[in-house]
């Protein structure tokens, strides 16, 4: 047995130097990171073999949510009163009566904490937290791959007749014209990047300007649509598209033959006409065979309707799902600098109580949610003390998860934050904790490595430990 002397830590944005030469070892040894090693590292027997990811982009109030300090001062504990939930003892606040209630088939975080201060979601979709906004802030090649993206490079949730991946109702940064880091492949290439949905919101009432940024009574509407196809092609004009860019392929092979990128674009382009082409993607983009009454339980406003489009997605095959609430123009977003209490109690809240408590519902009545991990998280949580906005600011120091389903515990809350909910009391969980129980959920060995971009192996999870207490098992 190989053994590397030298003092170990851990962080969520890197690994021990340790670790980093035994896993050099160790890949070296099993031949590098093909179809061979990847297979090995994992499980088929997991208990989650889909994940939905709603990701609260902005940064959701913790203290205004989930993990209430009502006997703190009023400047830290805000003006909202709390209600019980179904576990004696915890407390909500009261602009969320339906989770309240269903507290008992999930596992609530109090003690999410890291230093990643940024509007993306490249910690919560990769694990990693070392990131700083003039290099990480938008999507390259050389990012860290998102979890999904490492989780198909492993084998798993590679889609056939539907994507393996999406995203909905938009890749993030659609608002504003920009990519933002976290959803891709990075390093692992483009060939792990989801496939993004798309979407054109319509508002209550015209916007205007910087200022609806923190309306709480403008918010955006629709539903998330298969990617559009310039021009007016049909289906049989697509398909001859489709061969026509197969002989170019081929050709190029010819050339570059044996090159991995050439490939990789393959089969991404592959990939698109082939979701483009399929009756079935067709039918599963297709919210309008809901019934009016569970639409309306959802919620008809774009986040309503891209949780139930989510829910669609893992029914029809999809295996991974992300819904990212953006919303650069307009509100719709938990990013609660000003108006804090208004976005929250008219339309944040509430939005979120509905169709996280009707998602549960429905998985559970389809049969769906002992196999679908549901994971609710943004990308920091908010200021104890409210500010002269009344607002709060960014707090990546404390903040919450929820968990449901796929292998987690149901009535449980792990973890307490101090009393102004400023920092873990208790139990705190890294990001990259996170990542590694999804992966375990999965079926992926958390310790894994993959290559970088420098072939450097870098362990998938960050140096994240598997979450014991929110196992079911």
């Amino acid at each position: 047995m190989l053994r590397v002397l030298g003092h170990a830590s851990r962080a969520c944005d890197g690994v021990t130097r340790r670790d980093l030469l035994k896993a050099g070892f160790l890949t070296t040894a099993a031949g590098g990171l093909g179809t061979k090693f990847a297979n090995a590292n994992t499980k088929h027997s997991a208990p989650a073999k889909a994940v939905i990811l709603i990701d609260l982009f902005g940064g959701p109030s913790h203290i205004d949510s989930f993990d209430p300090k009502p006997e703190a001062p009023e400047e830290i504990r805000g003006g909202f009163g709390t209600i019980p939930t179904a576990i004696p003892g915890i407390r909500f606040t009261e602009h969320v009566p339906l989770l309240a209630k269903r507290l008992s088939r999930f596992t609530l975080i109090r003690t999410v904490t890291h230093r990643y201060n940024s509007h993306n979601p490249y910690a919560v979709m990769t694990g990693f937290t070392g990131g700083i906004d003039n290099v990480d802030y938008h999507a390259k090649p050389t990012n860290h791959p998102s979890i999904p993206s490492v989780s198909q490079f492993f084998g798993i949730g590679r889609g056939k007749e539907l994507p393996g991946y999406m995203m909905l109702p938009a890749f993030p940064g659609y608002s504003q014209g920009l990519r933002r880091a976290g959803p891709y492949g990075g390093y692992l290439g483009s060939s792990f990047d989801p496939v993004f949905s798309t979407c054109e919101p319509t508002w209550l009432k015209p916007l205007e300007g910087a200022k609806d940024f923190y309306d709480h009574t403008n918010f955006p509407m629709g539903d998330p649509q298969l990617p559009r196809i310039e021009g007016s092609l049909t289906a049989d004009a697509l398909d001859a598209r489709r061969s026509l860019v197969a002989q170019f392929d081929t050709q190029a092979r010819r050339f570059e033959e044996g090159s991995p990128s050439v490939g990789k674009m393959a089969e991404s382009r592959q990939r698109a006409f082939e979701l483009l082409l399929s009756p079935k993607a067709r039918v599963a983009f297709d919210i309008s065979r809901e019934s009016p009454a569970l639409r309306d339980r959802y919620g008809r406003d774009l986040f309503g309707s891209s949780v139930l489009m989510a829910r669609r997605l893992v029914e029809a095959g999809v295996t991974f799902v992300t819904v990212h609430t953006e919303a650069a123009k307009g509100s719709g977003h938990w990013d609660t600098h000003s108006n804090n209490f208004k976005m929250l109690q008219h339309q944040l809240l509430p939005f979120l109580d509905r169709a996280f408590a009707t998602l549960l519902d429905d998985l559970a009545d389809r049969g769906l949610l002992d196999s679908t991990l549901v994971v609710v998280q943004g990308d920091m949580g908010r200021s104890p003390r409210v500010n002269k906005s009344a607002g709060r600011d960014h707090w990546p120091q404390c903040g919450f998860c929820i968990l449901a389903g796929g292998g987690t515990k149901a009535g449980y809350v792990h973890g307490s934050s101090d009393r102004t909910a400023a920092a873990p009391a208790d139990l705190p969980v890294g990001q990259c904790d996170l990542a590694a129980t999804t992966y375990h959920l999965l079926g992926v060995d958390p310790e894994a490595t993959v290559n970088d971009h420098t072939n450097r192996p870098t362990h998938i999870s960050h140096g994240g430990r598997v979450i014991d207490g929110v196992l079911n098992s």
